[in-house]
């Protein structure tokens, strides 16, 4: 009896089961026939490729925009949910009480205030893509059938209709991430209650030279302030991990004769991807390349006359102010002509199964009071902090801008569109059909009456204000060099005479130089060997710090053994190898060493990185950081110590560990990754190669003690676009085009990405095509 039982509940399971998954299926996007949706002038087609890139063909670009709305919506509608909650402050509502301190943070600085702000100076054209997008979207969710896709259905949630601020709200977010320059504000003021002005100097090798000044003046005041838990408030995507790679080579340098553009952007790696291949034609023009989900425009890519690749230019346009309340009233804050009262809203931040959590925000003349990211209860030592930065200025143009180069036929009509731009300020590289190349860096970037952006400043006495910005004509920009090319991989840009301040964040310009050296070796440059640019591993951080690392004297034979093979190393972070395995967890614990020595734990735990410059300056001139023993001595310790480590996680014979075996690009999925057994079936994760410095960049997660060399920062979109035949552009995109987990294009491009096996969307098939008719 007790089996007939069993076996009835298990075929009720099953049946469930089954019924569960065949439910879950029916929230795959119909990608054939014919839907009925309002909102369109014209019939619009998206024909989509074996690889679940679209071919959206419509009659106009607003119908073109509500083609791609509707396709977005199909292929990545929780991506875009997730998106708008995070910019405006409202992950609580889904996620519980864990989501309100990232809330907070998204309610204090305002962005969806200030993308809703951003409507009225945009021209009439973008905000009827705008709008035309938004209908698309929302077209999608009235007309489809069968489930949400599967998150929705997890969450019990249904999307809320689409809005032109959901779009706009991308941009902050976009702003915040790789801006992130009033974080690097907070952890210099941090380490700045501690540590002395020599030391800084060292810690950061282009330490302004007015410094010690300001530690002098300031540092009391910073050890009045929570700085610790502002900082772990804080979510961990604010702030850049710098790595991108753009080029540009005229005809001159090519094998076609024609300009070829290259790019490859590095951001955080997750699933779905942050890009999305399309093409947009109209009887206009077509365009194409990699759009984001949320919004109307090809970001980067290619028209039918023009190409053109970014990388962030981490330019400092953000400063962090310290107000002084008002002891007389502390609802007012000092200014250089008075007292002034705080400006202020009320939030309301909404929480699942909680009650909710209201909030005071406060703004200063110079911005959102970032202090307020903390509960009320977290202290009040007379200052707060505030945050000025160009997102949040109310005339924000830069969608217009991307609608603009989208269409532009010329770098007349290209530069023009760039005058729209505010930011993140961009190294932006351009060719077109005609033979002209050129570059440009456009953006707001502040003009302050002294300082640098560099740590927090007085906001009373009003000497650190703004006055301006950079005029657009004096940017930083050329056309047509004699050298023939342009390339920039977030190095400085910019000569030491250059008459205006851009920024002290430069990235080590390992890749760049990199860079110069391949194309100064080829004089004939075919989309081939930009893919093998793109590719390649060699290692300038290994070139220049391992002849100082393998001096040391070997403790045993083991140690003498990692020498050996570190001393024949072609220097290349190839996953098969052993030596970059050796060489990295070795710099990685040297570095610890020294910054744990130096510094102390608590104030070395959020400094700690590889840091390459900062070990080459110990290693050469600063040995005295190394302590009681000589540098050597620390190097031959930390090399026993990795060998130690990578023993014990790869098994004692060297020659058999890989860098591929431990260097693992990972992609999580927010929501399921919260679910332990969805966790483990669904995950996204594949070996990597190249390292922090290498063009095929390939980060660590250095902090992470139980998973140190996981890659979770990368190239998630590559192209190549050779303007002798723009239709033949290559491209790929990680790790598919789609953010349903049931979909076969959730993950079909991981391995080849890994491969750097490239799709030519232009030459491609289209197996389905769904048609939009305008309904009656």
């Amino acid at each position: 009896m007790i089996r007939k039982v069993l076996a009835w509940v298990f075929v009720a399971a099953v049946i469930v089961a089954g019924g569960g998954w065949f439910y879950l299926r029916s929230s795959l996007p119909q990608i054939d026939g014919t839907v009925s949706v309002k909102g369109l002038t014209a019939p619009v087609t998206i024909a989509r490729d074996a690889d679940g890139i679209p071919l959206i063909t419509a009659a106009n670009d607003d119908d073109a925009a509500f083609g791609l709305g509707y396709a977005h919506a199909q292929d990545r509608l929780f991506q875009m949910e997730l998106q708008r909650r995070y910019g405006a402050g409202r992950l609580a509502e889904i996620f519980g009480p864990e989501a309100v301190p990232i809330d907070r943070q998204m309610r204090v600085l305002g962005l969806y205030h200030a993308a809703e702000a951003e409507w009225p100076h945009l021209p009439p054209e973008v905000q009827r893509a705008l709008d035309a997008y938004a209908a698309g979207v929302n077209a999608f969710i009235a007309t489809r059938h069968g489930a949400l896709p599967p998150e929705f259905v997890l969450l019990r949630l249904t999307p809320e209709p689409w809005r032109p601020a959901d779009t706009l709200v991308w941009g902050k977010l976009m702003d915040l991430q790789l801006g992130g320059n009033y974080r690097g504000e907070l952890e210099r003021a941090r380490l700045a209650r501690t540590v002395n002005p020599e030391d800084m100097a060292v810690l950061y090798p282009d330490y302004p030279k007015d410094g010690p000044t300001i530690l002098a003046d300031l540092a009391p005041i910073y050890r009045r302030l929570p700085l610790d838990g502002l900082m772990h408030a804080m979510t961990a995507a604010v702030g850049p991990t710098m790595a991108s790679n753009n080029w540009v080579v005229d005809g001159a340098h090519s094998g076609s004769g024609k300009p070829l553009v290259a790019n490859d952007p590095h951001l955080g790696f997750n699933a779905p991807g942050f890009w999305y291949l399309a093409r947009l034609k109209t009887p206009q023009r077509e365009i194409v390349g990699a759009t984001v989900a949320g919004a109307p425009f090809v970001v980067i890519g290619h028209n039918d006359h023009v190409a053109w690749g970014f990388t962030t230019s981490t330019a400092d346009i953000e400063d962090v102010f310290v107000e002084k309340l008002d002891p007389a009233d502390p609802t007012h804050y000092l200014t250089p002509t008075g007292s002034a009262p705080f400006e202020t809203r009320r939030e309301t931040i909404r929480v699942k199964d909680k009650p909710p959590v209201e909030l005071t925000v406060r703004s200063t003349r110079h911005g959102p009071v970032l202090s307020d990211i903390l509960p009320a209860d977290a202290g009040r030592p007379g200052v707060v902090l505030a945050l000025q930065t160009t997102y949040l200025d109310a005339d924000d143009t830069t969608a217009a801008m991307l609608w603009g180069i989208d269409r532009a036929d010329d770098w007349k009509s290209f530069r023009t569109a760039l005058k729209s731009f505010v930011g993140p300020p961009q190294n932006i590289v351009y060719a077109d059909t005609s033979g002209t190349i050129g570059f440009m860096m456009p953006g707001h970037i502040p003009i302050r009456k002294s300082g640098n952006g560099w740590m927090p400043v007085p906001g009373w006495t009003g000497e650190y204000d703004w006055m301006g910005f950079i005029p657009f004509d004096d940017l930083p920009q050329a056309t047509n060099p004699a050298a023939g090319h342009f390339s920039s991989a977030n190095n400085k840009i910019v000569p030491d005479t250059y008459r205006y301040f851009i920024s002290r964040d430069w990235d080590v310009p390992y890749r760049d130089t990199r860079i110069t050296e391949m194309l100064a070796a080829d004089k004939s440059l075919s989309p081939d060997a930009s893919e093998k640019m793109q590719a390649d591993t060699l290692s300038l951080m290994a070139r220049q710090l391992l002849p100082l690392m393998t001096r040391v004297t070997p403790l045993d034979d083991n140690a003498r053994a990692a020498l050996d093979l570190l001393r024949r190393w072609d220097l290349r972070m190839d996953g098969d190898k052993p030596e970059p395995l050796i060489f990295t967890a070795w710099l990685r614990n040297f570095a610890r060493t020294v910054f744990y020595n130096r510094l102390g734990a608590a104030t070395a735990a959020d400094y700690w990185a590889l840091k390459p410059a900062v070990v080459l300056e110990i290693l050469t001139t600063h040995q005295d950081w190394c302590g009681d023993e000589p540098c050597d001595k620390r190097l031959a310790q930390a090399l026993d110590t990795a060998l130690a480590q990578l023993r014990r996680d790869y098994g004692a014979d060297m020659k058999a560990w890989s860098w591929g075996s431990a260097h693992i690009a990972e992609f999580p999925n927010p929501l399921i990754e919260r679910i332990p057994l969805l966790k483990d079936w669904l995950k996204v994760a594949i070996s990597s190669q190249g390292g922090q410095d290498t063009i095929n960049v390939g980060p660590i997660s250095v902090r992470d003690d139980a998973h140190p060399f996981v890659q979770r920062f990368g190239a998630g979109l590559r192209i190549v676009t050779d303007l002798a035949d723009p239709a033949g552009s290559r491209m790929i995109v990680v790790p598919g085009q789609s953010g349903n987990p049931l979909s076969p294009h959730y993950r079909d491009l991981l391995t080849r990405w890994r491969h750097f096996d490239y799709l030519v969307p232009g030459r491609a098939e289209d197996i389905a095509t769904l048609t939009l008719e305008p309904s009656r």
